[in-house]
């Protein structure tokens, strides 16, 4: 009997295990799935629980039922992998041996990464990247009424790098609808060059904050939270005060990897970007956000990237070349607030580009455009999450970018360094 292990239970880790599942004769694999919770998250719907969009029981869901018939569960914490012995250590004493691994542990906030925010957070200083973060962010909303409120992203990598915009986009809107937005001083502070980096974005959305009238704040290397004196300080001695800060800390990887010696300095397995197979160990892969592959850590691309994982794992076993090579292929909504969003989709090589999605000229979706459909198009993704692409079923979707219905147009003029752009990540 060959052993699959999976750490991880969350988008990438489910979707492994229950589109291998039916593909490995259940009389010659084992394929067990380790994870502490018990518990399974939508997590792109973090973004709406602050704003009262989403409920709780929209997003979470009990984990076990989540799981394929033949997927073994272990409710257990990883203390570390023995890639020599092949052998997943966990924090209870207990071993797993495998022939196979897979780490789909994910990417964590970590606010003890920036000196003041640990003790800061819980007062007027927030996050959204947590169920827990959420819901406590929902009630300070509730009860603002007037002041500053910063958006700050402290280091990239993130999770969902455009989830930060379209905080403040909400947040616009939601205090628009409360009919306090004249009391309300919005800025987004980014340790990038501007809220928009890549040239043709640039064009299309430059705007979309002065519009709002959001403030920006680039370049902000974050040296430390003052939770006391309510201010962000920067390396180079900017000081940005709040009444209310909403703060993205440090994304980092599991503290496993790094134990393991299998990862970076944030704790991200160095994998071939094209397989996701280790660098270090053929028997090792990473899928998810917890691979250090030079693409968006999102959903959609743990979605693109299990659909080429999955070919290329069967042949990988069977001693076969891999057939798939993945392209960082991802398409992020950004809700731009009052009904609206847009979407864009890129790789590796591509940047986001206008035109029409999934269907070349037909759409429905409009690239770097905003539209009531694009918002609807976000929404009813939820639906699609629970029931087609957790439990393994196919999507009329390539995991390939494809060019068709997109069009690159000319270079726009050069603009100043101020004006705003999308980030790096994207």
């Amino acid at each position: 009997m060959r052993r699959l292990v999976v750490i991880g239970a969350g988008t990438a880790g489910t979707m492994v295990v229950n589109k291998l599942r039916p593909k490995l004769p259940a009389d010659e694999w084992s394929i067990t799935v380790v994870d502490p919770a018990g518990v399974h998250y939508y997590q792109p719907g973090f973004l709406f629980l602050p704003f009262g969009i989403y409920s709780d029981r929209q997003v979470s869901k009990p984990l076990a039922p989540r799981l394929r018939k033949g997927v073994d569960l272990v409710r257990a914490a990883v203390d570390r992998v023995d890639a020599a012995t092949r052998t997943v250590h966990l924090e209870s004493g207990d071993e797993l041996a495998y022939d196979y691994l897979v780490i789909a542990s994910g990417t964590t906030p970590r606010p003890a990464e920036t000196p003041g925010l640990a003790e800061a957070l819980g007062g007027k200083v927030h996050e959204f990247f947590t169920y827990a973060g959420a819901g406590a962010l929902a009630a300070e909303l509730a009860a603002f009424g007037g002041g500053r409120v910063v958006v700050h992203v402290a280091e990239m990598p993130i999770k969902c790098p455009v989830a930060p915009l379209e905080f403040v986009f909400l947040a616009d809107a939601y205090f628009t609808k409360r009919g306090i937005r004249d009391k309300v001083e919005l800025t987004y502070v980014t340790p990038l060059p501007g809220a928009f980096t890549k040239p043709i974005s640039a064009a299309y959305l430059g705007d979309m904050l002065t519009e709002r009238a959001i403030a920006l704040e680039p370049d902000f290397v974050v040296e430390s939270v003052d939770g006391d004196e309510q201010v962000l300080r920067s390396f180079d001695e900017r000081e940005i005060g709040y009444d209310l800060l909403v703060t993205i800390p440090v994304n980092m990887g599991a503290d496993f990897v790094g134990r393991s010696g299998l990862g970076d300095e944030l704790n991200y397995v160095p994998v071939d970007k094209h397989t996701l197979l280790s660098k270090a160990d053929d028997r090792i892969f990473a899928i998810g956000d917890a691979s250090d592959a030079p693409a968006s850590k999102a959903g959609s691309v743990a979605h693109f990237s299990v659909d080429a994982f999955v070919p290329n794992f069967l042949a990988h076993v069977a001693g076969k070349a891999m057939p798939e090579k993945f392209d960082g292929h991802a398409n992020c909504f950004i809700e731009s607030g009052h009904g609206k969003a847009l979407l864009i989709d890129f790789n590796y090589d591509t940047e986001p580009l206008p035109g029409t999605y999934p269907l070349p000229g037909v759409g429905p979706m409009r690239l770097l455009r905003e539209s009531r459909l694009n918002h609807w198009g976000k929404l009813a993704f939820r639906h699609l999450y629970w029931h087609m692409l957790l439990p393994g079923r196919r999507l009329p979707v390539s995991a390939h970018m494809s060019m068709a219905g997109k069009k690159r147009p000319p270079a726009p003029p050069a603009k100043p360094a101020s004006d705003i752009r999308i980030p790096a990540d994207f």
